[in-house]
């Protein structure tokens, strides 16, 4: 990595990736020469896609964009922001609600690795109500999500809900 390089962390479950993530790379790539999409192995969540399929997925929805490399973290966030050299960890703060656990969990990586920051950035207002679990449940329903998610992953909702 050169002197000055600025690496930054996204990391997230992003199942499936949605036009609000992908803006929120765009605004860090404003900030970073590189930004890491770092897709959680283990989540609290029971993921609708595999971990290699949301890889393929992001990185299928990010062809083009310079600077964003996309892999998957097991463990600690803070430990492979470390591993990568990264100055900063982006997260998506989309409404008021998102803001209390973001800042316990901002504060925590802080106090286990205070050499690295938080960011928090907020999405287009276009984009700030969607979450990756309302879209699947609208896609879940049949309904169209197409205006929220990039072709490639409309394509594989379809695909998971038999459409």
């Amino acid at each position: 990595m050169k002197p000055n390089h600025r690496r930054a962390i996204y990391p997230g479950s992003f199942d499936p990736v949605t036009y609000g993530h992908i803006d929120l790379m765009k605004r860090a790539l404003g900030m970073f020469d590189e930004v890491v999409v770092a897709v959680a192995v283990h989540t609290e969540k029971k993921p609708l896609f595999t971990l290699k399929e949301r890889i393929r997925l992001i990185r299928e929805s990010v062809q083009g964009l310079k600077g964003v490399l996309v892999e998957s973290f097991d463990g600690l966030v803070v430990d492979y922001a470390m591993e990568k050299r990264a100055s900063a960890m982006i997260r998506g703060i989309r409404m008021l609600s998102d803001f209390e656990y973001e800042f316990q969990m901002a504060l925590t990586n802080r106090k286990l690795a205070g050499n690295i920051e938080t960011i928090f950035l907020m999405p287009h207002e276009s984009y700030s109500y969607l979450s990756s679990r309302l879209i699947k449940e609208v896609a879940s329903l049949n309904g169209d999500v197409s205006a929220f998610v990039p072709r490639t992953v409309l394509e594989a909702l379809k695909k998971k809900f038999n459409q």
